[in-house]
């Protein structure tokens, strides 16, 4: 498939092994993985791209799994180019592949209270997709617009008004790639944002598995959240209590198992499958039902073609 695909300045990998770029470290091989030199590498190389060839954005892999038979088409993944970050003002401007962490901390240096992002993993396009939150602040609050490349290489603004962005989701043009995104947050001093955030970090180690191959929460709240995205810590239904009362904190499956730590934590212990860690998942959420009722939702993507026997 790679000697039919465009001609890039940046680089072309076939049959590169997923599992290699995602925390839970499993999953089969890319048909073929892009990594562009730059934003008019991307665009030139989607707009010469047949239209049938699927194409599917990959950040660093902190919410996903990709399935053992692996993924057809051209996983895109970028890297230096597209980890910028800078501020001005109130405003912070950040590469799809700058890491969340590194924003908000960037952030705080230039008093901009983007604090939320500190304790969510992955990087800024994951996070824009995902209307990823911590703590009751999620990127619906401060997102200001997006900038993506269509699936015809054209480089377009879109105001966050227009992503619908809700509770773990948005919507963006089927097959755009986000390459930037525009935050504002309100002033704070520095030195009071960077404590603020160490004690999120110290709250996060002591309740989640953060040494751990995971891949943040496996499963959606089951209630308590507003069209708007906006999660209702006070509500009694979380997906971690609903686990627990079916009786799953701890469960294994091959090397796959819910975290005894944090039960809405799913775990590579070591020898996992991409299959053993989806039909944990899927044992968890069949538990849940027959319990409660509840048809837990999964927030951890994925993908890929599962292996072939």
């Amino acid at each position: 498939m790679i000697d039919q695909l465009p001609p890039v300045r940046g680089r072309l990998t076939e049959g590169r092994p997923l599992s290699e770029l995602t925390w839970l470290r499993v999953g089969g091989p890319a048909e073929v993985l892009f990594q562009p030199a730059d934003m008019q590498d991307l665009q030139d190389f989607l707009a010469a791209l047949p239209a049938e060839v699927p194409v599917f954005p990959m950040g660093v892999g902190s919410n996903l799994i990709v399935r053992d038979g692996g993924m057809r088409g051209v996983v895109i993944r970028m890297g230096r180019g597209f980890n910028g970050i800078a501020a001005e003002g109130t405003r912070v401007t950040a590469g799809a592949a700058a890491l969340d962490a590194h924003v908000a901390k960037r952030a705080a240096q230039a008093g901009v209270d983007l604090t939320f992002l500190r304790t969510i993993p992955g990087s800024i396009g994951g996070a824009v997709r995902m209307n990823a939150g911590c703590y009751g602040t999620y990127v619906a609050d401060h997102l200001v617009e997006i900038r993506a490349v269509t699936r015809q290489g054209v480089l377009v603004t879109i105001p966050a008004a227009e992503l619908n962005l809700q509770y773990r989701q948005s919507e963006l043009p089927e097959g755009a790639v986000v390459v930037e995104a525009v935050f504002e947050g309100p002033q704070g001093d520095p030195a009071e944002l960077e404590a603020r955030m160490e004690a999120q970090l110290k709250k996060r180690d002591e309740t989640q598995p953060t040494k751990d191959r995971t891949a943040g929460s496996t499963f959606r709240n089951p209630a308590g959240f507003s069209s708007t995205g906006r999660d209702d810590d006070t509500h009694e239904l979380k997906a971690w209590k609903v686990i627990d009362e079916a009786g799953m904190r701890g469960a294994t499956r091959g090397g796959a198992q819910m975290s005894p730590m944090h039960s809405n934590f799913l775990v590579n212990t070591g020898e996992a499958s991409a299959a053993d860690l989806e039909g944990l998942g899927e044992e968890v959420r069949k538990r849940v039902f027959q319990h409660s009722g509840l048809q837990l939702q999964w927030e951890i993507m994925r993908v890929g073609d599962p292996l072939e026997n």
